[in-house]
């Protein structure tokens, strides 16, 4: 018997438990602190060395590269581990799901990585920590080594669009599953929101966990709005004993 393919759909509320807070939820960052968005958005970074200075400072200060995979995490690599076919469809950029032990390649990251550095110019790649070890170090804007262009992080921008290859697996991903887990996620930011319309489209079961109400509830075949790091556990030993 084929063991039914398993999406998940992974937001900002997955990581909370591992200390990185979200930024759309009531308390979240750009609540906070709306000059935060400029820092991390593309024409404000590329045209202000202020910014870049600034958003290399906060991104020195980020709790993110420190963060260790929470409950709800490793339930998901569980299930994998398990043998059912599971598929992660990530907005997060934090990189716990492949630290909790979900293999990489059965990981696609919506938005990009906190971990690696990108250049602008020439488009070479780096591990984040090498370019923050210069920020330490005393460079506020440290350039490309290849080339000298301007170096990002390797997280989608506001202003910037997402890979097409990456979304465009998303969405084939979300077509061909049988189950559709949105977890974390607020639903919100399209186009990784409506993956979960496509899922319902397609006569995938569609669960929701989140702790508060989302755009796609009505569409929902089960919706649990209690703490993810306990619910999503629960939930996935229930649909990997299902799938036996």
């Amino acid at each position: 018997m084929n063991r039914p393919l398993v999406a998940i759909l992974s937001g900002a509320g997955i990581s909370t438990d591992s200390g990185i807070p979200d930024y759309r939820g009531p308390n979240g960052l750009w609540r906070r602190n709306p000059e935060a968005e400029k820092l991390v958005t593309y024409e404000y970074y590329m045209g202000d060395p202020e910014i870049r200075r600034r958003s290399w400072q906060m991104r020195r200060k980020n709790r993110t590269l420190k963060a260790e995979p929470n409950a709800a995490h490793r339930a998901v690599a569980e299930l994998e581990k398990s043998g059912v076919p599971v598929r992660v469809i990530t907005q997060n950029v934090d990189g716990l799901h492949q630290l909790a032990g979900m293999p990489a390649r059965k990981v696609l990251e919506l938005h990009g990585t906190a971990r690696s550095v990108v250049c602008t110019k020439c488009h070479a790649r780096g591990p984040m920590e090498d370019t923050l070890a210069r920020v330490e170090a005393g460079e506020e804007d440290p350039p490309c080594l290849e080339c000298g262009g301007v170096l990002k992080s390797a997280t989608v921008m506001f202003g910037e669009r997402l890979d097409p290859v990456v979304l465009g697996e998303a969405v084939a991903i979300t077509k061909a599953c049988q189950v559709f887990i949105a977890v974390g996620s607020s639903l919100q930011v399209q186009p990784a929101a409506g993956l979960a319309g496509v899922a319902a489209d397609h006569g995938a079961r569609l669960i929701i966990v989140n702790a508060e109400p989302t755009p796609y509830d009505e569409l929902a075949d089960e919706v649990i709005h209690e703490p993810i790091g306990t619910a999503l556990p629960t939930l996935l030993r229930r649909v990997g004993a299902e799938s036996d």
